[in-house]
């Protein structure tokens, strides 16, 4: 990927702007440099092909904005959720002490860690947006662990592709690419606005991944999976492999 030259990628945005045809070159041309995503398939699967393989060639190692303390919103919007069930609520009077999150797959130490093990690896705190695909925004500081540093420790396997994070939400999942679980910003948070992560926004765990939109940041996280494949997960909330079937793209680049 590191040898696409500019001149490639000028010359097959050019060919897009031709039509289909101009689509599936850049489809090929992707393929040809490992940047298919998982919703390559169907009617839309050019364009997310181009959208998906341009961002990554070009915006790969950017930083998503980050604000000031002054700017954080004084409101800030959490989307309802349905009801969390009677092993949430369990979990949510004992103050989640006993709340795991386990890491799986492509790893060669598959292990779990409480809350409070994850407080106790670094930390990194940014103040940045969250976007959401419905229209609205808000700005808020948040605390948690890169997702990198968990990465490294459990022996993430060279051939990993994706990461796959689980909700305690019965069929709630999504996934990134190994270049945004990688990135300094892409954090397991525990924490929001100087205090514990509240759980209308997420809390005890969520994934927060700012340089996409937010569905990309799933709530209520227990499970990480390390993997080369999404076709084992099936169809799961906001994206998934079959996004493109339930109205999202994987990719939701911003």
């Amino acid at each position: 990927m590191n040898k696409l030259s500019r001149r490639q990628v000028i010359s097959t945005g050019l060919a897009a702007t031709a039509g289909i045809s101009g689509l599936v070159v850049a489809a090929k041309l992707a393929g040809r440099y490992g940047l298919i995503p998982p919703d390559s398939k169907g009617i839309y699967g050019p364009g997310e092909t181009l959208t998906y393989a341009a961002q990554r060639i070009l915006t790969r190692h950017t930083l998503a904005r980050e604000f000031s303390q002054s700017q954080i919103s004084k409101d800030p919007f959490a989307n309802p959720v349905d009801s969390l069930g009677e092993e949430f609520q369990r979990y949510q009077r004992a103050a989640f002490v006993d709340w795991r999150l386990v890491v799986d797959g492509m790893i060669a130490h598959p292990v779990s860690f409480s809350v409070a093990e994850l407080k106790s690896f670094p930390t990194r705190t940014q103040i940045t947006m969250m976007a959401c695909e419905e229209g609205w925004t808000y700005i808020a500081e948040w605390t948690g662990v890169p997702l990198s540093h968990i990465l490294e420790l459990v022996g993430t396997l060279p051939q990993a592709r994706y990461v796959v994070y689980h909700s305690i939400q019965p069929d709630a999942w999504d996934s990134v690419d190994m270049a945004e679980a990688l990135h300094p910003q892409t954090l397991v948070t525990y924490g929001m606005n100087g205090g514990e992560l509240p759980v209308q926004f997420g809390g005890p765990l969520r994934m927060r991944v700012p340089r996409q939109l937010g569905y990309k940041s799933i709530k209520y996280i227990t499970r990480l999976t390390i993997t080369d494949n999404l076709k084992q997960f099936g169809k799961g909330l906001g994206s998934g492999p079959s996004g493109a079937e339930s109205g999202y793209a994987w990719y939701a680049g911003i």
